[in-house]
C-alpha cells in the first residue's frame, strides 16, 4: 500500500509537503482496490505497519494508519 513511486518522489521527506502528500496519498488509496482488503485485516486484528523513512512523523506509515482509523 505503498504511494506511487511519482507521489513518493514528489513528496521527497519535505514536511511542509505533508499535507499535500496525504490528501494525494489517500485519493490513491481511494482509488486501489486493495485498500478494502486492508480495512478488512485491520477489522480482523491487529496489523503492523511498517516504512524506511527516517522521519518518524511525515512518512507513509503513518499516513496509511490515520487513512485507515478514519475507514473505520
Amino acid at each position: 500500500m505503498a504511494p506511487s513511486t511519482d507521489l513518493r518522489k514528489w513528496f521527497g521527506h519535505k514536511p511542509e509537503r505533508w499535507p499535500e502528500f496525504r490528501r494525494r496519498y489517500f485519493a490513491e488509496l481511494n482509488a486501489n482496490p486493495a485498500t478494502q482488503t486492508l480495512c478488512d485485516l485491520v477489522e480482523a486484528g491487529p496489523v503492523t505497519l511498517i516504512y524506511g523513512a527516517r522521519d518518524e512523523i511525515h512518512n507513509q506509515a503513518v499516513a496509511l494508519a490515520e487513512y485507515l482509523r478514519e475507514q473505520a
